[in-house]
């Protein structure tokens, strides 16, 4: 009459059969390093205002740029300023592209992939993981092509703007016209950087080629290098400083 305890099911059990071969440390990993990718993403736009991040006080100086800018003549800087940040993104999202395409063929070619990743890491696992773990990475270089292509677009509309804005400084539109801009201008960095931390993301997704643990430890780094970056890196001091005369003479 007595009946036999129910399995206890553990996460990785209530995955399909072909992703039964993953383990719970690979689901960490992944779970951690889209935390990551998300989690850096709204604590550096979101930083609090006693704490901002270095994204955030750049943001300022592009509105203060596009302030100076109605008074500049000639304004062949600022269109030289432009055109190197177009050609920033457009490099980004070429090489982005190249990046895709290589990791596409390696779907192509696993074996070459089973065997250097063999090498690295013990055990054998079927194709249907190591085509997941490619996938991955291509995630990552597509989102970070598509930023890096409107970031792009973005600086262009920018560059219309600012060639909208009248030559006169007194002239009613030359201001707001002005701020429009920086407020594109700003949403086009935003955008860059966004592409710059998905391929963040992507260099440690190929981590877990050499396993979960080694898509942790790549995660967490990453993690420390966005927040280094963002909030206690040596261009954050500078740009923290006050824009005083006395602090000039002390540099």
């Amino acid at each position: 009459m007595g009946r036999g305890r129910a399995p206890v099911l553990s996460p990785m059990d209530a995955l399909p059969p072909e992703l039964s071969h993953f383990t719970l440390p690979d689901l960490v990993g992944v779970l951690l390093l889209l935390g990551v990718w998300i989690g850096m993403t709204l604590l550096i736009e979101n930083a609090p205002r006693r704490w901002p991040s270095t994204s955030n006080l750049m943001a300022d100086y592009r509105r203060e740029w596009m302030v100076q800018f109605v008074d500049r003549d000639p304004r062949i800087f600022d269109s030289q300023v432009i055109g190197q940040l177009r050609q920033g993104t457009s490099f980004f999202a070429s090489a982005t592209l190249i990046a895709i395409g290589g990791a596409l063929a390696l779907l192509g070619d696993l074996e070459r992939v089973i065997g250097l990743a063999g090498d690295l890491s013990a055990g054998q696992r079927p194709i249907i993981v190591w085509e997941v773990k490619i996938l991955l990475i291509v995630l990552f270089l597509v989102n970070g092509f598509l930023k890096f292509v409107w970031s792009n677009r973005l600086f262009g509309y920018c560059a219309v703007l600012m060639g909208a804005v009248p030559n006169q400084p007194d002239h009613p539109a030359a201001l707001p016209r002005a701020r429009k801009a920086a407020e594109i201008n700003i949403t086009a960095a935003r955008g860059f950087n966004r592409g710059l931390r998905a391929l963040y993301c992507a260099l440690a997704a190929t981590a877990w080629l050499l396993g979960a643990y080694a898509l942790i430890t790549a995660a967490t780094i990453t993690a420390l290098v966005l927040l280094r970056r963002e909030f206690a890196s040596a261009s954050r001091a500078v740009l923290m400083q006050p824009d005083t005369a006395e602090n000039h003479t002390q540099t």
